[in-house]
């Protein structure tokens, strides 16, 4: 029996007969160039800093009206280690998406140092040891305006490390796909569009709450939805005995499933990978709470690929009758309307 499939995509108007073309993922470089001309930036301030620490540690004591340090190594080593990271953000400009542990201890680091000293500003004016409000400015420097650009290098580091491998190449038309897709019946999506209409569900990860949202009103609308389309549910996970527990909790254990860990069937069907706002817009949040906490569907470790959108297919003689595309990951389509068209 053929290998079960896999692919990406994304999505059309809210119900539709056709996938839209995707956006090609590909490009002349593999991350966007203002990444790297961040990172250099910080490499070159961090050295430049770190430079001037080591070599006038009085200076910044002494324009912020306090007794230089007593033993000014101790200050001439903050500026070894700051320039040291100099070096990293240096490394870590030529591919920011493939060294992000750098820009992780280094954005940990420029969260911990305001912290610290906000800890130490809490004591009063006059408390030994206490340092002055003037150093502040210190952090803003160094830390603060560094904070947006480090996070978002990192959720673009966390997205391209989540994008599965393409392992096989793609398929060429809707047959080819269904052709070379089987369920753990081993029946192929080619036979069984033409035995019935297909009501094709692509799953997110089997961890995200809309997943098991999804699995769950499938279950209460399986009578009415099944007089008209035979259910047939993609998801990314391996198919073992883990994954039909998980799919049996939810009364769904014995329907059709296609296992697709590389998304090539996703990408087929053209469903894209979600952006920030789809992921984690503020409705996404508040429908998100709503399943997790409200309806008791909680949240599961990762398994997949986090930011592939999902969709809902009505599928016949290997041609897309209706379809309903994610705008947002908590986006819910009316699974017999799509079912009856």
């Amino acid at each position: 029996m053929p290998d079960t499939l896999l692919t990406k995509a994304a999505p059309t108007e809210r119900y539709g007969t056709e996938p839209p073309e995707l956006p090609s993922e590909e490009g002349p470089a593999p991350f966007p160039r203002w990444m790297a001309a961040v990172l250099t930036a910080a490499a070159i301030y961090n050295l430049l800093w770190g430079t001037w620490v080591v070599a006038r540690p009085d200076d910044w004591f002494e324009w912020t009206g306090l007794t230089p340090p007593r033993y000014p190594g101790i200050w001439q080593c903050v500026g070894m280690i700051v320039g040291v990271y100099g070096v990293g953000y240096a490394v870590a400009a030529r591919n920011p998406l493939r060294h992000w542990p750098i820009v992780l201890v280094g954005l940990l680091g420029k969260i911990l140092g305001p912290l610290g000293m906000l800890w130490g500003l809490r004591l009063p004016p006059d408390a030994p040891g206490r340092l002055p409000n003037s150093w502040l400015w210190m952090n803003l420097t160094n830390d603060f305006i560094w904070w947006v650009p480090f996070t978002i290098i990192l959720y673009a580091a966390f997205k391209h490390a989540n994008q599965p491998a393409r392992l096989h190449t793609e398929f060429g038309s809707l047959q080819e796909a269904h052709t070379a897709t089987y369920t753990q019946h081993g029946r192929s999506l080619h036979e069984l569009s033409r035995d019935h209409h297909l009501l094709l569900v692509f799953l997110r990860h089997r961890g995200c709450t809309f997943c098991r949202e999804t699995l769950a009103e499938l279950h209460r609308q399986r009578e009415r939805v099944e007089r008209h389309a035979t259910i047939v549910l993609v998801h990314m996970s391996q198919e073992d005995p883990a994954t039909h527990a998980f799919f049996q909790q939810y009364g769904l254990g014995d329907h059709h499933r296609i296992s697709d860990p590389e998304c090539r069937l996703y990408r087929s069907y053209r469903l894209r990978r979600g952006g920030f706002a789809d992921l984690f817009g503020r409705p996404v949040w508040w429908n998100g709470f709503r399943a997790a906490i409200l309806h008791r569907h909680g949240i599961g470790r990762l398994e997949g690929d986090g930011f592939q959108m999902g969709g809902v297919f009505l599928v016949h003689n290997d041609r897309i009758v209706r379809s309903f595309q994610h705008s947002t990951a908590a986006d819910r389509p009316d699974y017999c309307t799509l079912a009856t068209a």
